[in-house]
């Protein structure tokens, strides 16, 4: 096979376009132009260029071994698998995937070696193998009805009914849900109440938490609600018994430790955007409020919480890069290490895309220490007697 048909297959083969392969592989402003080239056979990768190509992605690295599984879990509104990570990493074994947005399954995919189910809305939980433990990092819809109603029909029409319908017909022992921190407030908090009644009315003991990246061991400043969920018709709980959940790890984080040492220009905004962030925050200003671009430098101790729109500016984390530069936002690696997500991990996918699926993920070392607490509960808490 010659090069220029060696380079398309491998491209083809995972499912990419000439932009998303050239975004992946790190080629740079011009990388999509360069790689159509040498798929035309109008041009020649380097021998090392032409490696790099033919080794990416060759390892899926997050592929299952078929051993004996120390417990089983679905993973819900998936995303790119920053929740199945954790539970993974702790001997667990994953039975089902639901995830919908056709970038992120790819993404998926190419990680963890299975190809997620589309839209949850259309399966059945009678198609759903036993599992343990549900994992869901569900989007937050309001719930329009919510207290309105009394009963097992004031969720329908909200992503959380998914979750509802499916833990009521498999009965899991355990779940993590995971959620935007202004979930708790909603609807001056009756819509995380209308959460938890359904949840209590499924006999699950529940307790939920807010807490922040920053305080286990990432540079960010990104606060979630986790809702941590205990069978009681699986476990006996002891009388006044409370999930605790992990406790901060006191260690200090640095912006620099996940910056990258080079970096592509095509990272650095426009004369342009620049201006009209300058422009923009100047008008906040003088109006009194404090909306605007936010500058990091490698000693900044933590960012803004990166979120699933800053492939459109940036605005919320961008780097300073000393005087008469303009500064540049972050790469798709740098996003993937803001949310503690190991190096192996494969970025298959634009670096719009990138931006979006890490803006939507979880942090890792969160998810990582919630874990850990759930299933050190499931292994010593008593179980009832059939």
């Amino acid at each position: 096979m010659d090069i220029y048909e060696a380079v398309k297959e491998k491209r083809k083969s995972l499912g990419l376009t000439q932009k998303d392969f050239a975004d992946a592989l790190g080629m740079g402003r011009n990388g999509e132009r360069t790689l159509r080239r040498w798929e035309n056979g109008e041009s020649t990768p380097s021998t090392l260029e032409y490696k790099s190509i033919m080794q990416f992605a060759n390892v899926v690295p997050y592929e299952e071994q078929h051993k004996k599984a120390k417990f089983k879990y679905i993973d819900l509104f998936a995303g790119i698998g920053g929740i199945r990570i954790p539970f993974q990493e702790l001997g667990g074994t994953c039975v089902f995937t639901s995830e919908w947005d056709k970038f992120a399954q790819k993404t998926y995919r190419v990680n963890f070696g299975n190809e997620p189910q589309g839209d949850i809305t259309k399966i059945s939980a009678s198609d759903i193998p036993d599992f343990d433990i549900l994992l869901a990092g569900f989007p937050c819809q309001p719930f329009s009805q919510a207290g309105l109603k009394k009963g097992f029909s004031d969720t329908r029409g909200t992503l959380f009914f998914e979750i509802e319908r499916i833990l009521k017909e498999k009965n899991p022992k355990a779940f993590l849900l995971e959620n935007v921190k202004q979930l708790k407030g909603h609807d001056k908090g009756r819509t995380l109440r209308v959460i938890l009644e359904h949840l209590d009315s499924l006999n699950y003991y529940v307790n939920y938490a807010i807490l922040r990246a920053g305080d286990f061991g990432v540079p960010q400043n990104r606060e979630r609600i986790y809702i941590v969920g205990l069978s009681k018709d699986y476990f006996d709980l002891p009388e006044g018994y409370t999930f605790e959940f992990p406790k901060p790890i006191n260690q200090k984080t640095r912006l620099g430790d996940i910056l990258e040492k080079s970096v592509d220009e095509k990272y650095t905004i426009s004369d342009a955007l620049w201006e009209g962030h300058q422009r923009r925050k100047k008008e906040h200003q003088e109006k009194g409020n404090g909306f605007g671009y936010t500058l990091f430098n490698e000693e900044s101790e933590y960012t803004n919480t990166i979120s699933a729109r800053y492939y459109k500016d940036g605005s919320e984390i961008l780097i300073d890069q000393g005087k008469g530069k303009n500064p540049r936002k972050l790469t798709p690696r740098e996003c993937a290490r803001l949310q503690g997500f190991p190096e192996k991990f494969i970025i298959p996918v634009s670096d719009t895309q990138a931006y979006k699926q890490f803006g939507n993920s979880v942090a890792v070392p969160v998810v990582r220490a919630v874990a850990k607490k759930i299933i050190e509960e499931i292994k010593k808490l008593p179980r009832k007697e059939v």
